[in-house]
């Protein structure tokens, strides 16, 4: 039955995609609100809480299998009051309840299911449950709605109490209450580079055992420890990932994570956040190691996102689903058949020997392969008799061909909203890729998105700022991931670009974040802002898992801005949230491998790189001077994660910088030449004009 021809639930007004995937339901959904809380305390109900986001694949599994079941529809719509919320545009809510469940020992994952009292407090729950219990072992729907209703009658007090101690609980872990004291960084270092090493997996690459998730945090920490050891660990992962079949070997970028030890076999949806954060890995990767595969990889990432992840209005698109057709990876996988319809037998031959196509296939018992690097460029190319680079020239036209033949099957679905925090995450990967890979076009792309979030987000900096933005709609509160994000994106394109708007509209949303989100008594910040009564307790996001969390970013951020602009009021915030988490690291030193880096950061001090251009041409407009360039990627070539480049022009917006900036004002060309400068907590060296004597002076770092 079509959508079309069934009566809609009251999810039909929303914009949110995911919520629209069940707005057909036969369960009386409402959306996360006053009007579905009123309503459970005039029934005298529970709220069944049900979250998720729309390239979930096992949120389809249940919508199929429970929420279009019409006994299970019947049974929830008698007894409780179904809620659905998207957890993309919801972070605070969901962050609350998947704790809660964690605490509670009923694990977390999405679908996530919680059955609420009428005062919002949590008392049961659990992830994907079937309709029926005997389908794939676990409790069904059918069963556990009937129980969960006869407690509520039965045991309410219970409950009530339960759910009371679970808030209480949450309380503690928001005031960051713990008994360590905080420890030394470089004993928070030590202890974080052991509990890797221990769960290191030398052979496959990465930590741990299946599934193995990207976690770029672990990887961004590694590359700063800057041992031959801890990036020997990064860089396996790195290389594990890059061949593997996690990585779309046709179309660039990466998907969510590896089902296997092996980085083989993925689940196939594609998160903004990943392609973001991993851009980001493999462009530090190159800038450390100099290697062009990792070069290659970043480009793959950065040219998904514009082509298939990028709206025509210039903002980043949030996800693609694993499914299409109804299966997971059908748009992704090929046989040999496949192969011979579209390339010549030699070159067939070639492309199946290079990524691992093979009659019995790689993906469940489909007969399909999941693409990946199965033998060497060299090897193949001998097997062919073939020189590696003909071998090489040969691959790349096949897998142009692939593509172009995959783009005509049917598509995932693409979830087309914005978030503002994800597309901080992107503009700072297309910003850094601009400076690593010397091409403006990404410095383009990075400032069009960024003029996109400041416009339709931040409202042009006149009102607070939106969570996201679908069909000329921006709503939902930003959160503080979104302030802090979206203030280090456009800090990236201020570096890519030398225009000062981009400082100024960073300094704006921190100022605006910290009097939204700042613990003045605690330390640290909050998740979502005060005034929201849906919101029970004001969480603190505590943990660098797939997403960075937000307060390691704010750290980054406040340093950063603390140094360029000489203001104590942002290094002492920064300082506050370090000892806050500090404390918190002490216990758990893996938890946020980020904040680590934002210590590491706040250790090294500040160091800025000054480039002034020499004067003006016609218009008052500088021109493009060849020394300037070369300055700029003498700085960009090496991995400097402790310094950032300022680069003065004699242009119009001069005066706008320098009014940001006072200590960079007599930084000037000198001799009508570019001019360089060190400087170390505002304590500059000689002026150079060399690029030789620039690069001298950089050091090895």
């Amino acid at each position: 039955m079509s959508d079309s021809s069934r009566r809609a639930n009251r999810l039909a007004g929303e914009k949110s995609p995911y919520l629209l995937q069940h707005a057909h339901n036969p369960v009386d959904w409402r959306p996360w609100g006053a009007e579905a809380f009123a309503e459970a305390k005039r029934r005298n109900v529970p709220i069944f809480l049900s979250i998720g986001y729309s390239t979930c694949h096992w949120c389809h599994v249940m919508e199929r299998e429970s929420f279009e079941n019409e006994r299970v529809a019947a049974l929830l719509n008698a007894d409780f009051v179904p809620v659905k919320v998207d957890r993309e545009e919801r972070p605070d809510v969901d962050r609350i309840y998947m704790t809660a469940m964690q605490l509670m020992g009923m694990g977390g994952g999405w679908p996530l299911n919680v059955f609420l009292t009428p005062e919002l407090a949590p008392f049961y729950g659990g992830t994907y449950f079937p309709p029926d219990a005997a389908m794939h072992g676990q409790p069904g729907m059918m069963q556990v709605l009937p129980h969960v209703a006869k407690a509520w009658r039965e045991q309410r007090a219970d409950l009530e109490e339960n759910g009371s101690r679970v808030f209480a609980a949450l309380e503690g872990l928001a005031r960051g209450e713990s008994a360590a004291a905080a420890a030394p960084v470089h004993t928070l270092f030590a202890d974080a580079v052991a509990a890797l090493d221990d769960t290191f997996d030398a052979r496959n690459g990465g930590f741990g055992v299946r599934p193995k998730f990207p976690t770029p945090v672990n990887l961004n920490f590694l590359q700063r420890v800057g041992t031959p050891a801890a990036r020997a660990m990064a860089f396996a992962q790195l290389d594990a990932m890059r061949k593997g079949g996690i990585h779309d070997h046709l179309g660039g970028g990466f998907h969510r994570y590896s089902v296997d030890e092996q980085w083989l076999v993925p689940h196939f949806e594609k998160m903004l956040y990943d392609q973001a954060q991993l851009a980001l890995a493999y462009l530090e990767s190159h800038r450390i190691a100099g290697r062009a595969e990792d070069a290659a990889a970043a480009r793959g990432i950065l040219d998904y996102v514009a082509r298939d992840l990028t709206g025509a209005h210039g903002g980043f698109l949030s996800a693609e689903d694993a499914d299409s057709e109804g299966e997971e990876g059908r748009f992704y996988v090929w046989t040999p058949a496949e192969l011979e319809a579209v390339l010549p037998a030699e070159d067939a031959r070639l492309f199946a020997h290079r990524y691992g196509v093979t009659a019995e296939g790689n993906f469940e018992e489909t007969g399909a392969t999941v693409l990946h690097e199965a033998a060497t460029l060299d090897a193949v190319a001998a097997a062919e008799g073939l020189s590696p680079d003909a071998a090489a020239a040969r691959l790349a036209s096949a897998r142009a061909r692939l593509f172009a033949v995959r783009e005509e099957r049917p598509r995932p679905h693409k979830d087309d909203k914005v978030i503002a925090a994800w597309n901080g995450l992107m503009i700072r990967a297309f910003a850094y890729g601009a400076t690593t890979l010397d091409d403006p076009a990404l410095a383009t792309r990075a400032e069009h998105a960024a003029e996109f979030a400041w416009k339709s987000l931040c409202g042009g900096g006149r009102g607070d700022v939106k969570r996201r933005w679908r069909e000329g709609e921006a709503a939902g509160a930003g959160q503080l991931d979104d302030h802090a994000f979206l203030a280090w994106g456009f800090l990236g394109v201020f570096e890519a670009t030398a225009e000062p708007t981009w400082l100024d509209r960073a300094v704006h949303l921190v100022d605006r974040m910290i009097g939204r989100f700042a613990d003045a008594e605690g330390g640290g910040f909050f998740e979502s802002p005060a005034g929201d009564a849906s919101v029970r307790v004001r969480m603190k996001d505590a943990y660098d898992g797939a997403e960075m969390a937000g307060n390691s970013i704010a750290v980054l951020v406040l340093l950063e801005l603390a140094e360029l602009l000489d203001r104590a009021d942002l290094r002492a915030r920064a300082t506050a949230t370090l000892a806050t988490f500090a404390r918190r690291l002490a216990a758990q030193p893996l938890a946020m491998p980020q904040m680590l880096v934002a210590m590491q950061r706040a250790e090294a001090g500040a160091r800025h790189v000054v480039i002034a251009a020499p004067g003006t041409g016609a218009g008052g407009v500088t021109p493009t001077d060849p020394e300037v360039a070369a300055m700029m990627r003498a700085f960009h070539a090496r991995f400097r994660p402790d310094g950032l480049l300022l680069r003065i022009d004699e242009r119009p917006s001069r005066g706008r910088l320098v009014a940001l900036v006072p200590w960079a004002g007599p930084l000037v060309a000198r001799g009508g030449v570019a001019t360089a400068y060190v400087c170390v907590d505002r304590a500059c060296s000689a002026p150079v004009a060399s690029v030789e004597e620039f690069t001298a002076a950089l050091g090895d770092d």
